[in-house]
C-alpha cells in the first residue's frame, strides 16, 4: 500500500505526464506500481500491461523489506554490496548478468508492444531503473542506483536498438506539488 506521500507522488507524476502523447502504460507485478499508475490511468484512460521482467531486483534472503531493515541497521554486508556493486553479495540474490538480461528483455517487450515513434510509460523500481540507465550509458554497475520515488527518467530506444538515456531522476513535478524534501 502506498503511503500518503506515495499517493501524492503518484498524483504529481500523473499531472506531469498526462499531457504527453502516451500510447502505452506498463507496470510490474508488484502492487505499488499499479497504485502509482492509477492516477495516470485515470488521466489518460490507458490500461496498464504487466511486464514481469521489470520487477525489482531479486534480493534472495533479503526480500520482503529485509534489505531496508539491514540498511537502517548498518549491516556490514550492505557496505560490501555497494563497494562491489553487486546484488548477489546477498545470499540467493540476483546476479548483475541475470538482472541485465531481464531488464533488456523487459524493455524489448515494451518497444515491441508500443511500436515506433511512440511514447510509453513504465512504472518500475529503483534497482531496475538503475540497471536500465546503466545499460543505456554503458556505465559502471551502480552508477544510477539512487533515485527519488516518483521521479521520471527518460529512455529513447532508437530503431536500430541503441538505447539513449535522455534524463535521469527528474523531480521538479514533485517539488511543485509536494514541496521540497529534506
Amino acid at each position: 500500500m502506498l503511503s500518503d506521500a506515495g499517493v501524492e507522488q503518484a498524483n504529481a507524476l500523473a499531472d506531469c505526464l498526462a499531457d504527453e502523447q502516451i500510447k502505452r502504460l506498463f507496470v510490474t507485478p508488484l502492487r505499488r506500481t499499479h497504485q502509482t499508475a492509477a492516477p495516470l490511468m485515470e488521466a489518460t484512460g490507458l490500461e496498464p500491461t504487466v511486464i514481469d521482467e521489470l520487477a525489482e531486483v531479486r534480493l534472495g534472503e533479503w526480500e520482503g523489506g529485509e534489505f531496508r531493515v539491514r540498511v537502517e541497521q548498518g549491516d556490514p554486508l550492505v557496505r560490501l554490496i555497494f563497494k562491489q556493486e553487486r546484488w548477489d553479495v546477498i545470499p540467493g540474490a540476483e546476479s548483475l548478468e541475470s538482472l541485465g538480461r531481464r531488464v533488456r528483455a523487459g524493455v524489448e517487450r515494451i518497444v515491441e508492444g508500443t511500436g515506433p515513434d511512440a511514447v510509453a510509460v513504465a512504472i518500475s523500481h529503483g534497482g531496475v531503473i538503475g540497471e536500465l540507465c546503466r545499460q543505456a550509458t554503458e556505465s559502471r554497475p551502480f552508477a544510477f542506483v539512487h533515485m527519488d520515488n516518483g521521479s521520471v527518467s527518460r529512455l529513447v530506444v532508437h530503431a536500430g536498438g541503441k538505447w539513449m538515456l535522455r534524463s535521469f531522476n527528474e523531480t521538479s513535478h514533485l517539488t511543485v506539488r509536494t514541496g521540497p524534501s529534506g
